[in-house]
């Protein structure tokens, strides 16, 4: 297919119909993109749930609060996909992907395609039914499906065990504190949040959790749930039994690449691609929770808002023709309780942590490697966030001195 060049390099082709594979954060935004840089031709978002386009975070939050209804939680209006004439088919899952016909199966129908974009996410892990995962009341928290199911089982005095202490399950946990349920946490690793943060931000939301009722059980491993059709509660690995009204299990999360996989693509940790979004047929790429790219000499894959959002318009205006490799920008948040913890960087590698106090109960915790600033955890402190973000991004690493005693963080930037 010919194309003609478009507003700086842009290709933009009227007949070039571009395919969505899964409408979540990521094709929600690189559907949004393309009709933003000006493409002009067909778009097709494909979705397995009904629901159209929204929002995961508020989930395990706001919305299982109650404090939020299921229409504030779209990331667009139905009007926005009307208006920019992009095409939701929802509530079918795609079964095949035929990468030499250029189709993609949905509902018995093969909808061919010119570019394609898989942004398929992710599922959570569930407990085997071996260990209890079939019985009724094991819940997980990844769609608006699994958290409506589960919902009418937050009543005051009910008992709630959280297989696994990572932060979906840490914020399951506080919602349901908040609601007077009693909350225990299991987590099989020596400490909460031991894959993704210091054991010094560790305790402090270990902390948190305990100030506010939460039973939290390290390094105690789950032998099984018990219960006939319904889980009555938890047999430990060390004899004990734990009763439970219901269960959640966070225990993290797998990429949804069986389609890429069947279908011929190349798979590792995600489905891989190159600095541009593409993957291993130039006619399709992938973006968000199911993609790993190249990232400092080896390959990294994210699970994170920011990133769904940021490679998906990156690899909106790669199909397009920019020719602009993706640089992550990596960054997170979790609210739990009172708490709003912000993350900036990636820790990976690091050797130390610097500590510094914020006013009230803000704090904020410095990844370092050697000299070279990683990543940054702030407690409640917006400011510690937004300059160790600036300065990770710029690739600056001031003084551990420097960050502990310098008193306005600002001046960090203009070192």
């Amino acid at each position: 297919m010919g194309y003609r060049l478009w507003r700086k390099g842009f290709q933009r082709d009227a007949g070039m119909r571009v395919v969505i594979v899964g409408a979540g954060q990521a094709g929600a935004a690189l559907a949004a993109r393309l009709r933003a840089l000006g493409h002009a031709g067909e778009i097709v978002m494909l979705g397995d749930e009904p629901a159209p386009p929204y929002q995961r975070p508020p989930l395990s939050k706001a919305y299982l609060l109650g404090e939020m209804e299921e229409d504030r939680l779209w990331l667009r209006s139905p009007e926005f996909w009307a208006e920019n004439n992009v095409t939701l088919r929802l509530g079918q899952a795609v079964t095949d992907l035929d990468l030499v016909a250029k189709t993609v199966t949905v509902g018995g129908e093969a909808l061919e395609y010119d570019q394609l974009a898989l942004t398929t996410g992710s599922s959570p892990r569930r407990l085997s039914p071996a260990l209890g995962g079939a019985l009724e009341r094991v819940f997980a928290v990844r769609t608006l499906a699994d958290v409506d199911a589960m919902r009418a089982e937050f009543q005051p005095g009910r008992r709630v065990i959280i297989v696994g202490g990572g932060y979906i399950g840490l914020e399951a946990a506080a919602v349901a504190a908040k609601l007077g349920l009693n909350v225990t946490v299991l987590e099989m690793a020596p400490r909460i949040l031991q894959r993704v943060a210091a054991p010094e931000t560790s305790a402090h939301v270990r902390a948190l959790h305990q100030s506010h009722g939460v039973t939290v059980l390290e390094e105690t491993g789950l032998d099984r749930l018990e219960g006939d059709d319904r889980v009555t509660g938890a047999i430990l690995r060390d004899g004990r039994v734990l009763p439970a009204d219901f269960v959640i299990v966070g225990v993290g999360i797998t990429p949804n690449t069986h389609l890429a996989e069947n279908a011929g693509l190349a798979i590792d940790n995600g489905i891989a691609t190159d600095a541009y979004g593409r993957t291993s047929d130039p006619a399709v790429w992938a973006a968000g929770d199911c993609a790993s790219f190249p990232h400092g000499g080896g390959r990294l894959r994210l699970e994170s808002v920011g990133n769904a959002i940021d490679m998906a318009e990156a690899v909106a205006a790669n199909i397009l023709g920019a020719g602009q490799p993706y640089e992550a920008k990596p960054w997170f948040w979790s609210d739990q309780f009172d708490l709003k913890l912000q993350i900036a960087g990636l820790n990976t590698g690091y050797d130390r942590i610097v500590t510094r106090k914020g006013e009230g109960d803000a704090v904020s915790f410095w990844y370092y490697q050697g000299d070279r600033l990683l990543a940054v955890d702030a407690m409640n402190d917006s400011r510690a966030y937004m300059v160790g973000k600036r300065l990770i991004e710029a690739g600056k690493s001031p003084t551990a001195e420097a960050v502990t005693s310098t008193p306005d963080l600002k001046a960090l930037l203009k070192a």
